[in-house]
């Protein structure tokens, strides 16, 4: 099989054409990958809902904000998986190292579809559904590397990126699956239901598709490369010490770091993830509205990445990566202002027409999070309308007022002086309070802004055109990744070296985009500052690949 598959390569680096062993390898490893990243984002899908059940006793930012928290601690532990599963990978072989992956992603997805909520058990809900994300991080932290190197090390020299960039559809092919699975159960079940228990179904499903894909994966070979390694006694027996303690290498794994992966990370994270939570969370869309147009603009930009892989063939893999950051640091600001005129068009116009703001001595202002869910936290006259801003979604600009004032928030033309509680017994601040948040609501009303997007007013057509103008500078970026990083390392520590850097960059810079962005928009109180983030990232990422990251595209690697 290793003759006849090193054979079958080669000859498409003349010939230019899939033939059906490469089909195979193509396809196997990226219905994988697949099932990795579906189970991997159907948390991320629901996070709102899960908010909900997991996070009881806290207002609704901070219960959504613990929630991305959760979300985020499954990216914390990738770069971990990547050192255990990328040393097993180099030392023990591919095609094992990734059934092993896939089978702890399935072990720990069906659990959480079984997890009991804070209602039933109280605390020990949230955590061990943390550690339920964090056993689904470690998977993902191998399975990356293993089909990246996997899918390489069949592909031809010239068509590498081409062949690659299948690989790295997958985990926006998982997320449209999963947004899909979602929004099917949602529509069956109703809405009610859904939000009750009907939640857990998709969690369940997962276990059909890991038969599926284990029934696949058992059938495909090894790498040629890696049983071409065995044989002549040469794979590594230290891979973690040849990857990072040897500075020639470990400098290649800061470089594709500094120079690409963190770029890819928040511009993909940001154009995938925050993109929904800015739909439903931000913008007031209806659950299953929102998932649907991010399953259809992920569904319509997933060949675009197959598009940039056989780009960079052509022209390069770092001039499409660098270009795809670029025009997420020029573009992503207006654009996602042109995603709130077009899926929110009420909103859009009352911000225009009527903006709010908060006069108030800003040292009694603090930041807009309450990690205990302490409910006399936000008592001074500026937290009690900035807090409740904050949990309705609201834009708003702060104004300093004479010190030790009173704060007053300003909608239009319209003022409601608010009041300070800090003295106040627990029951009357509770009643002062909800009763000067029934008038602000009644303020913003009239003023025209919308409790929700009604489904009515969304410009549908101009949404998914938004977005597939945000995923596109994704595709750009992330299409021709594994092809570079896998051209980046030797064979003997390939899987090692490239796994650890990947997964700092997704793990760590992208995992935790969503809560730090909505947390900034928290502090800061502009529904766009939380592209910040992404904006700040992507263009110091650019910076450094431009000097540092070599072009790769003509390197053999076998």
């Amino acid at each position: 099989m290793t003759d006849q598959t090193t054979s079958s390569v080669a000859g498409h680096t003349t010939a230019g054409a899939v033939g059906r062993e490469d089909f195979k390898v193509i396809a196997a490893s990226s219905i994988g990958t697949v099932f990795e990243w579906f189970d991997f984002f159907l948390y991320g899908s629901m996070a709102v809902v899960i908010s909900r059940h997991f996070f009881s006793g806290v207002d609704p930012s901070t219960a959504f904000i613990l929630a991305l928290l959760a979300f985020a601690a499954g990216f914390a532990v990738r770069p971990f998986g990547a050192i255990v599963f990328g040393a097993l990978g180099d030392v023990w072989g591919r095609k094992r190292t990734f059934i092993f992956t896939l089978t702890l992603m399935g072990a720990a997805t069906f659990a959480v579809g079984l997890l009991p909520t804070y209602a039933q058990v109280g605390v020990l809900s949230p955590w061990i559904l943390v550690a339920l994300r964090m056993l689904q991080g470690l998977s993902v932290g191998g399975v990356y590397g293993g089909a990246a190197v996997y899918v390489a090390e069949h592909a031809p020299d010239n068509r590498r990126g081409f062949y690659t960039s299948f690989i790295q559809t997958t985990a926006t092919v998982g997320m449209a699956l999963s947004l899909s699975v979602i929004f099917g159960t949602r529509t069956v079940l109703g809405e009610e239901t859904f939000n009750d228990w009907g939640w857990r179904v998709p969690f369940l499903m997962s276990a059909i598709l890991l038969a599926v894909t284990m029934w696949i994966q058992l059938k495909l070979q090894e790498s040629p490369v890696y049983l071409k390694m065995k044989a002549a006694g040469t794979q590594t027996k230290a891979p973690l010490s040849e990857a990072f303690g040897n500075w020639k290498n470990l400098k290649i794994v800061l470089i594709a770091l500094g120079g690409v992966v963190v770029a890819q990370a928040v511009v993909w994270y940001a154009a995938q993830f925050y993109t929904l939570f800015f739909l439903e969370r931000v913008l007031k869309v209806d659950g299953p509205v929102a998932n649907l147009l991010i399953a259809g603009a992920l569904v319509i930009s997933t060949p675009l990445y197959v598009l940039f892989g056989w780009l960079s063939d052509k022209v390069g893999r770092k001039k499409v990566m660098l270009t795809a950051a670029a025009l997420a640091c020029f573009t992503y600001f207006p654009l996602f202002k042109a995603l709130t005129g077009a899926a929110n068009p009420v909103l859009a116009q009352a911000a225009a027409t009527a903006p709010v703001t908060v006069v108030a001595d800003t040292n009694e202002c603090s930041f807009q999070f309450d990690l205990l869910g302490r409910t006399n936290l936000f008592t001074s006259s500026c937290d009690i309308a900035a807090n409740y801003l904050s949990n309705a979604g609201i834009t708003y600009d702060k104004v300093e007022a004479a010190p030790g004032a009173v704060a007053e928030m300003r909608v239009g033309d319209q003022v409601l002086p608010s009041f300070k509680g800090a003295e106040l017994p627990a029951e009357e601040l509770a009643a002062r309070r909800a009763e000067w948040q029934k008038q602000a609501g009644t303020m913003l009303s009239t003023a025209g802004y919308p409790l929700k997007a009604e489904t009515s007013n969304i410009n549908i057509p101009m949404t998914i055109l938004v977005l597939l103008a945000i995923m596109t500078p994704a595709a750009m970026i992330y299409g021709p990744m594994a092809a570079l990083l896998v051209e980046l390392f030797p064979a003997r520590i390939r899987y090692t070296s490239l796994s650890l850097p990947y997964h700092i960059g997704t793990g760590w810079f992208g995992g935790f985009l969503p809560i730090t962005s909505f947390a900034i928009v928290a502090a800061v109180g502009n529904i766009y500052s939380g592209l910040w983030y992404t904006v700040g990232f992507a263009g110091l990422s650019m910076i450094v690949g431009f000097f540092f990251l070599p072009e790769t595209k003509d390197r053999k690697i076998h």
